[in-house]
């Protein structure tokens, strides 16, 4: 223990003890001369009083990182990859290998590495605008990067070679086909292209003008849900390309523009996310409208959406995440929110677990979270990003999470923790 009096440092064996402080916030220590280690003596030539003045004492209880993660919680990522020269959009991880990254920005480039070791791959350039989509082929052999303005460019993995290109309007969404080297892109002007690649033999789900904001193929692989920007949901038909079942605006479908959704693996529900707060459930089966959600915050009057939705792995819950920050839990039978999570900001993504009941959460305020749906708290947080985190991924093997954000940065973590 280091004591200050009389203008000496007075360094002690055990800690203060009979500590009395007056109003005037002197303090009177008590010890015995056998307790006393060193006395130092402190001459007012030396500076080391004035120099007292100068020095913050702060609590020790709070741990910063190398570079501090958002409100100085310490950096918990293993790995930053800074390529990069601006804010990072995008990122996709190979679900084959589980160790390849794709990762798109705003500098209009790409780059392919590895989640392992940091190294880089391959770097795309050629785009005009800033790459927002990417994503792996299921037999990882291939990856695809779309821009802004509808460039789409498909590479070899082994060779780094371009293996296929194409232009269309600008780009909303990607997604490879979960089988099947088939790609699907949604654009502003409301049509979904589909193409074999390298082939690029083509078909086109037209639109009702309107933006297609989202897509998502259902398990089976036959069938596209599509949202739109005027609250439409439409079940299109691959192979035919007829649409199976409508959701109009107003009345099954949302009253404003949809910006996210789900299928569930039982080939049947699907559910949905807007910007009229709420959440849709459907049956793609049927065609049955099966209720709505509301995401509402009804003590906040700012604007507010559902930025993203998924369901359950293994029980029969699905979760929302709104712009306010909202992570609602909910029982898919009774359609009743089960848990209600705050977040310090606007939430961007959230992903179920594979095998257990927590939820991964992507964050405004630059921290992944981890929550348990069965009481709704929060198990572990991520830090290190300077800025808003705009999109994460889970490796297939759940142990690796890789988050991009506005700090131009991809970051991983570790997920191999008692927490999971």
């Amino acid at each position: 223990m280091l004591l200050i009096k009389d203008l000496k440092f007075i360094v002690c064996k055990k800690e203060m003890e009979n500590e009395n402080v007056d109003d005037t916030g002197d303090a009177d220590f008590e010890f015995d001369e056998d307790e006393i280690v060193e006395i130092i003596e402190i001459n007012e030539g030396d500076g080391l009083l004035e120099n007292l003045d100068s020095i913050d004492i702060e609590d020790g209880d709070e741990e910063v990182g190398e570079e501090g993660g958002a409100d100085g919680l310490i950096d918990s990522s293993s790995f930053v990859f800074k390529q990069h020269t601006d804010a990072v959009f995008t990122v996709s991880v190979d679900k084959k290998s589980s160790n390849l990254v794709v990762t798109g920005g705003q500098d209009d480039r790409g780059f392919v590495w590895s989640a392992n070791t940091g190294e880089q791959i391959m770097e795309c350039n050629g785009f005009k605008d800033s790459v927002t989509c990417v994503g792996f082929s299921p037999d990882g052999s291939m990856v695809a990067m779309a821009d802004l303005s509808g460039v789409i460019r498909v590479y070899d993995i082994e060779t780094k070679k371009e293996v296929w290109s194409f232009e269309c309007s600008d780009t909303e969404w990607l997604q490879w086909h979960p089988v099947a080297n088939v790609l699907l892109l949604g654009t502003t002007d409301g049509d979904v292209w589909m193409w074999k690649v390298p082939s690029g033999d083509c078909k086109t789900f037209q639109g009702p003008g309107c933006t297609a904001n989202c897509g998502n193929i259902l398990p089976d692989g036959k069938r596209l849900c599509v949202g739109y920007d005027n609250g439409l949901v439409k079940i299109w038909d691959l192979k035919d390309v007829n649409t199976l079942h409508s959701f109009n605006p107003g009345r099954e479908g949302h009253g404003s523009s949809v910006v996210c959704m789900d299928c569930h693996h039982d080939n049947a529900r699907i559910m949905t996310g807007s910007t009229d707060v709420t959440s849709r459930l459907y049956n793609a089966n049927t065609g049955k409208f099966l209720g709505s959600l509301d995401c509402k915050n009804k003590e906040s009057t700012d604007e507010n959406s559902v930025e993203t939705c998924g369901f359950s792995k293994i029980q029969n819950y699905a979760a929302t995440g709104t712009l306010l920050g909202t992570l609602c839990i909910w029982d898919v039978p009774t359609q009743t929110a089960r848990n209600v999570c705050p977040h310090e900001a606007g939430i961007v993504k959230l992903k179920w677990d594979a095998i257990s009941p927590l939820i991964y959460t992507a964050c405004l305020d630059g921290v992944l979270r981890l929550w348990d749906s069965r009481n709704g708290q929060c198990v572990t947080q991520w830090a290190g990003h300077q800025d808003a985190i705009l999109d994460f991924d889970i490796s297939s093997d759940g142990n690796t999470l890789v988050s991009v954000s506005e700090d131009k940065t991809a970051r991983v973590f570790s997920l191999h923790t008692p927490d999971r």
